[in-house]
C-alpha cells in the first residue's frame, strides 16, 4: 500500500467520517470505497456511447430537487 497525505476542507471531513460511522467502517476504508465506486462510475460513463452530457449525481447527500 501507498502511503499519502491529503489536505480536505474540514466540512468534507466531517461528512466522511460520518458516512463511515453509518457504514460501519473506518475512515480510510471509506475513502477507498469512495474513490472505487466514482472511478467505476467514471469507467461506465467513459463506455458508453453518445453520452449523455448532464453532470452525474453527487455520491452523497441529500437528492436535489427539482422545481415541477
Amino acid at each position: 500500500m501507498i502511503r499519502f497525505s491529503l489536505r480536505i476542507p474540514e466540512d468534507l471531513h466531517e461528512r466522511v467520517i460520518a458516512r463511515a460511522a453509518t457504514d460501519r467502517r473506518s475512515l480510510n476504508s471509506e475513502i477507498l470505497h469512495l474513490i472505487e465506486v466514482a472511478l467505476n462510475a467514471a469507467g461506465a460513463d467513459a463506455g458508453s456511447s453518445g453520452g449523455d452530457p448532464t453532470p452525474p449525481a453527487p455520491l452523497h447527500g441529500e437528492p436535489e430537487s427539482s422545481p415541477t
